[in-house]
């Protein structure tokens, strides 16, 4: 089982002085980089690497201590520059020992900068290590450093924080993780597998259908649910679904209204139910606007 190196690439439009500083400077570099939480320079020694310090939350009051060191850094003839990078931890939990890697900042015509990286490692734990980094920890870190690439690219080129951006990208997911939540649990659970009365009776109540007739109906409403629930996971365009349930939420609370008024005076009424739905749709909507993608990278040499 072999890895390939992770490499993330990345254009930014602008100064490559901006680049450099927003990449070495710790202050800046953690601000952007979802890898690390704080980055740390150590007293540096004349003749000596540029060492440093890191510290990754992982969450649950976790937390994962590193060091490293600037191996060097080269400025060629033509304006590009490179550099290189040693680093690893000692701390057991952690799945990665140590690797090196290197930064590249490529000026290109137009005002434009090649920003990229390449960086490898050896993880811990043996086979076992070897294979939860090979399938799971190595493509997550990846996405993670593309990701953070494109905050950089738009914290430059458009003046919007890291902060900000990582605020609206995680505020996005929720939502979409809560809405297909939703909708396959209300469509698999009261539908499809416990075929519940209250609604088999607000199609009778809404249409002339027979009880049969109803049951068959309510499946089929049931399995376009969850067909729209994991629509929310795979489909990239989430803004249009967002603004879709901005009409469909009024349009479910007023039928359910329509077919039986007396659920207006039920605990977990569907009019205030629908109504917050539609709330967090308006939110999830602007909220989806430009949001940040590790798409915008290229990910292989």
């Amino acid at each position: 089982m072999k890895s390939t190196p992770i490499y993330v690439e990345i254009p930014i439009y602008t100064d490559i002085d901006k680049v450099w500083k927003a990449s070495q400077d710790p202050e800046q570099h953690e601000q952007w980089d979802l890898r690390f939480s704080s980055i740390t320079y150590l007293p540096k020694k004349e003749q000596e690497p540029q060492l440093f310090s890191y510290q990754t939350k992982i969450g649950f009051g976790l937390e994962i201590e590193g060091w490293g060191k600037s191996i060097g850094s080269f400025h060629a003839e033509d304006g590009s520059r490179t550099s290189s990078l040693h680093f690893g931890t000692e701390q057991k939990t952690s799945l990665i020992r140590e690797g090196k890697g290197y930064w590249k900042y490529r000026p290109e015509t137009g005002g434009m900068v090649t920003f990229l990286t390449q960086y490898d490692y050896s993880p811990r734990f043996g086979r076992i290590g070897r294979g939860i980094d090979h399938f799971l920890f190595r493509p997550l870190l990846g996405w993670g450093t593309a990701l953070s690439f494109d905050v950089l690219k738009r914290w430059l080129e458009k003046g919007e924080t890291p902060a900000s951006q990582y605020l609206r990208f995680f505020s996005h997911w929720i939502l979409a993780f809560l809405f297909s939540f939703i909708w396959i649990y209300h469509g698999l659970i009261p539908k499809l597998l416990y075929k519940h009365p209250a609604e088999i009776s607000m199609v009778e109540g809404s249409m002339p259908f027979s009880t049969d007739a109803a049951a068959g109906l309510v499946m089929i409403a049931g399995v376009c649910e969850i067909m729209f629930g994991l629509l929310w996971l795979g489909y990239r365009k989430r803004r249009r679904l967002f603004g879709l349930q901005m009409f469909f939420f009024p349009l479910l609370a007023l039928s359910a209204v329509i077919a039986d008024a007396g659920y207006l005076s039920h605990p977990f009424t569907p009019l205030t139910f629908n109504l917050a739905l539609f709330t967090a749709s308006v939110i999830g909507y602007i909220l989806s606007e430009d949001v940040p993608t590790a798409r915008h990278c290229k990910r292989k040499k």
